[in-house]
């Protein structure tokens, strides 16, 4: 008779999950064996290191080189007009511009002076994620930003 059970309870949903759990409950009982270490220091164990995706190159193609940025037209993109641009030109006496990415703070400063006749005391810039060039000019103080903004035409 018990031979009988195990074969009608084999071929049945309840004997597969019965089967299944012991199974399970054989892999479980086995002791895992633990690592010895022999030595002083901790490696770090090897990880997966992925390749950089950015979003836009650091370094410049050759055809585009510093020295082709002379015209003061390439080195300024735009102005910015937002609210915090905004905020910046009221309270800061500072205009922000987008500039070329290849173009340096002396470039950004010449241009400025060269396109609208104003002095700028500093240049700040960042480099936005998206790949594009942001700089603040700080004017000198014999100079408005408020209205060298008006007669750019920003405001």
């Amino acid at each position: 008779m018990s031979g009988k059970g195990k074969t009608a309870a084999k071929g049945t949903a309840a004997g597969a999950k019965a089967a299944s759990a012991l199974k399970a409950a054989r892999i479980g009982s086995r002791v895992k064996s633990v690592r010895v270490h022999n030595k002083v220091h901790f490696y770090r164990p090897k990880t997966q290191t992925l390749a950089r995706k950015p979003r836009y190159l650091r370094a410049l193609p050759a055809a585009r080189s510093v020295k082709g940025l002379a015209d003061h037209f390439r080195v300024i993109r735009a102005p910015l007009t937002t609210e915090s641009a905004m905020k910046k030109i009221e309270d800061n006496n500072t205009l922000v511009f987008l500039v070329d990415p290849a173009s340096n703070k002396r470039q950004i400063k010449a241009a400025v002076a060269a396109m609208y006749d104003i002095k700028a005391a500093k240049v700040n810039t960042l480099i936005r994620p998206d790949g594009v060039k942001k700089a603040y000019v700080k004017l000198t103080g014999d100079h408005d930003a408020l209205d060298v903004a008006n007669r750019i035409g920003i405001i």
